[in-house]
């Protein structure tokens, strides 16, 4: 008992967090403090399904209580204190624009930067902040040195915005894309890296890897992929779009030479906020994708965006906070509870599937599923107009079905409202699919 008060205090105080909320909040500092204590003295399998703490988590959004949004996966509500910090910015911004944004706030960037290395488990001269994942791997994609015939490897489930980036680069270049065939769920990682390693020759330049998969969530084995690829020398770019915020893991334990990230995901930063981590000793090779009078070996002349939103940027400090309250660690098992809460029974139905994995290693709160004799985009509208429940319907390759991607502040009552709205969508198809 005495090393779990000891393991208690320190959580707290490593995060940083209680400090930073009695400076803005004190009752919610005070109010987190001892529901986070209380929480952390439970058994793991008892804390992840403390409905008393994620309730009082809940409370902290602003969500509407008349749907239940179930689609977290393309953008996350903030919680109120990242709003409240963002509409300050914006209001002190607009009493001298000239001043506050460029002498004030955009001051404030390099210890941002600090901030989201120490999340990111780099260092800050590795992490150039921007808008999005989108914007953050497509500047690596064109910023690359490559020539006509240069390989490069990625997979048929890779995000379409980056598997565009890659064709245009096609089409522009010469390059050659290499496609791997992912059979997803699939829980035999070396099956998968042979995959990868079987479409490696010596003019691969560039392995492209998603780390967790958009469609159903699956969780490649990235450092694995990695491993090879940089015995190879091969260069290793990992989208961490879905996983970053959401698993716990540091860029290092990827062992990427590049990645990219948006925080308006699973880290609930404002809307159109992400980074761009490059290894240190790569920085000098990769081209901006917007001209820079920056050092070529410095990681800020991937910022050269011209007047950006600087409320938005500096509010993403406030979710790192947030974010280290609950803990990267607790929230990832909070998330995959909740995604195994729903789909162990839904798959309970003869007629439900389920198209991704339960096994931890391979997953956490993103899923996907169908219903036989519906199609993907009736399931999703069926859903909203009579559940009131947000998701979005997956068509690609060989995935078809809806995603489900609960966040923090979901709660297992509105999932239960979503398998019984599974359940009575098996009884009772659309007419057309009886007819068929």
């Amino acid at each position: 008992m005495a090393s779990r008060r000891s393991f208690i205090k320190q959580t707290v105080c490593f995060t940083g967090a209680i400090p930073f909320l009695q400076m803005t909040n004190s009752v919610f500092a005070s109010e987190f403090q001892k529901r986070s204590e209380k929480n952390l003295m439970l058994p793991p399998d008892a804390a992840t399904s403390d409905e008393d703490f994620w309730g009082w988590i809940k409370e902290q959004y602003t969500v509407s209580a008349n749907i239940i949004n179930l689609n977290n996966g393309g953008v996350s509500p903030q919680p109120k204190v990242v709003q409240d910090a963002h509409i300050k910015y914006y209001q002190l911004c607009n009493e001298g624009p000239a001043y506050y944004m460029w002498k004030v706030l955009d001051q404030g960037r390099e210890s941002l930067r600090m901030k989201l290395a120490d999340l990111a488990g780099c260092s800050p001269e590795e992490i150039a902040i921007n808008r999005n994942s989108t914007e953050a791997l497509n500047t690596v994609i064109f910023g690359f040195n490559l020539k006509a015939g240069d390989e490069i490897v990625r997979g048929r489930l890779d995000y379409p915005n980056m598997i565009n980036a890659w064709k245009q680069r096609e089409k522009r270049d010469g390059i050659v894309i290499k496609n791997v065939d992912l059979t997803l769920p699939e829980e035999d990682d070396a099956k998968i890296v042979k995959q990868y390693t079987d479409a490696f020759t010596d003019k691969t330049k560039v392995v492209h890897i998603t780390h967790m998969i958009n469609y159903n969530g699956h969780l490649l084995p990235a450092k694995m992929i990695a491993d090879e690829a940089h015995k190879r020398g091969i260069e290793v770019l990992v989208d961490t779009a879905h996983s970053f915020a959401h698993v716990d893991f540091k860029f290092p334990d990827l062992n990427c030479d590049y990645s990219g990230v948006s925080l308006h995901k699973w880290l609930c930063a404002p809307f159109g906020s992400g980074l761009l981590y490059i290894k240190k000793e790569k920085i000098k090779n990769i081209w901006p994708l917007l001209s820079s009078s920056v050092a070529e070996d410095d990681v800020r002349k991937f910022e050269t965006l011209g007047t950006r939103s600087f409320p938005s940027e500096m509010a993403i400090g406030t979710a790192v906070d947030f974010h280290n309250i609950i803990g990267s660690k607790r929230k990832e098992e909070r998330l995959r509870y909740l995604k195994n809460y729903w789909a162990d029974k839904a798959a309970k139905n003869p007629k439900v599937k389920i198209h991704t994995s339960t096994n931890p290693k391979h997953s956490c709160a993103l899923g996907l599923f169908s219903i036989e004799g519906w199609k993907s985009e009736d399931i999703e509208k069926n859903l909203f107009d009579k559940y009131k429940i947000t998701t979005t319907p997956i068509n690609w390759e060989y995935l078809h079905g809806v995603r489900v991607t609960p966040h923090v502040y979901t709660t297992t009552r509105e999932l239960d409202r979503l398998v019984l709205a599974i359940n009575e969508m098996a009884k009772n198809p659309p007419v057309e699919s009886k007819e068929k």
